[in-house]
């Protein structure tokens, strides 16, 4: 109302007036509804909430605020960059953030839904798994669903840590021990902390232990594994338990790298939920069985090894590998798609010419593979 006609009213309605001018009907709204509409701010916008007033800090303290712990944010200088090197004290300060950030976590209760982080859990200095565990410990996670765990290399680096010596390969190997070590004593705390998890991205190594406890995450739908080590394979034992042990797996994606000494070994694969499977990023994996009654979408690429075999020794290691074409025609009856081409209704009965051009981007037989290069 205009400051002119609110002077000319009388001092009670002039009061009335003043008053619904200063109504705030978000104040009105059910707690919940309040806290779904913060919900979609940033966590800064969220931090700046509660500087408004008594009733929005006391909103902003509910952990159901608090559903993601990304630790992969590095602010905006170094948006889209991974593995940066930095100066000590560039360093020191992105460390100080952390602990920060999760001590900010802890004290607001948050409620985790999702987590993100990238730490080399083999750093014996700045023991990142240990403030992983701390903070699985101390806050509400029951109910996290999403795991974007990769646990090889941490985010920043100080440049005095990446100077390379003449450290022996026994060295390295440690390394390599202590950071699976401390990977499953993480997993095996995120089992008991975390059982709903649903979706689910991480590096893996393949050992008997790192799948006898990931397959306890029952309610997996989504799952990636990339590589951890490139001379680590994967036996053929490992790769079916893992399939067959989650009964709700629906999305499977593979990042295997076959060791040049288990050339020759082809893999069996049976899930009764899985219809999403990629190990196009896969070097070297082939498959001599599928058992996937739901599968709907297949992709797969050969990727050139750049290794030169005789001819007889490529002759006697494709031999073992059957046609990927006859793999499908019998484990796959509800397979629709083929690296992102749809299959025409009677491909089991009869092979086309679009199809042969897909096998040969992704069938590694004597037929579709004609080559000394791989």
């Amino acid at each position: 109302m205009p400051q002119r006609k609110r002077a000319l009213l009388p001092v009670n309605t002039r009061r009335r007036v003043k008053a619904d001018d200063d109504y705030f009907p978000f104040n009105s709204l059910p707690v919940e509804c309040q806290l779904h509409v913060l919900s979609f701010l940033s966590e800064l916008d969220k931090c700046n909430c509660a500087l408004v007033c008594a009733s929005w800090s006391c909103l902003v303290r509910s952990g159901k605020l608090w559903r993601v712990a990304d630790y992969s944010r590095r602010g905006v200088f170094h948006l889209g960059q991974e593995g940066l090197l930095v100066s000590n004290r560039e360093f020191e300060r992105w460390k100080a953030w952390v602990h920060h950030y999760t001590h900010h976590l802890i004290s607001r209760g948050a409620s985790l839904l999702t987590l993100k982080a990238s730490f080399d859990l083999g750093d014996q200095c700045n023991k990142w798994g240990e403030l992983l565990s701390h903070l699985l410990q101390n806050v509400h996670c029951r109910d996290l669903s999403h795991l974007d765990l990769n646990w090889t290399f941490t985010l920043l680096e100080p440049l005095d840590l990446r100077v390379h010596t003449s450290s022996s390969s026994h060295q390295d190997n440690i390394t390599k021990m202590d950071q699976v070590n401390n990977f499953q004593i993480l997993l095996s705390r995120l089992v008991h902390s975390c059982p709903r998890i649903c979706k689910m991205r991480l590096h893996f190594d393949w050992s008997e232990t790192s799948v006898a406890l990931i397959t306890q995450f029952q309610h997996l739908r989504v799952l990636e594994l990339k590589y951890f080590w490139v001379f680590k394979g994967v036996s053929q034992n490992t790769l079916q338990t893992l399939t067959k042990s989650l009964p709700n797996l629906k999305s499977l994606t593979l990042h295997v790298l076959v060791p040049l000494r288990n050339l020759g070994i082809s893999y069996t694969l049976e899930s009764l939920s899985l219809e999403f499977l990629d190990v196009s990023p896969s070097r070297g994996l082939v498959f001599s069985r599928l058992n996937l009654p739901v599968l709907r979408e297949l992709r797969a690429k050969k990727i050139v090894r750049g290794i030169t075999l005789d001819r007889r020794t490529r002759l006697r290691i494709q031999s073992r590998w059957p046609c990927l074409y006859q793999v499908l025609r019998e484990g796959t009856p509800k397979l629709q798609a083929l690296n992102n081409e749809r299959l025409l209704p009677n491909w089991k009965e009869q092979s086309y010419r679009e199809l042969t051009a897909i096998l040969q981007q992704s069938c590694y037989c004597l037929q579709h593979l004609d080559s000394w290069l791989w």
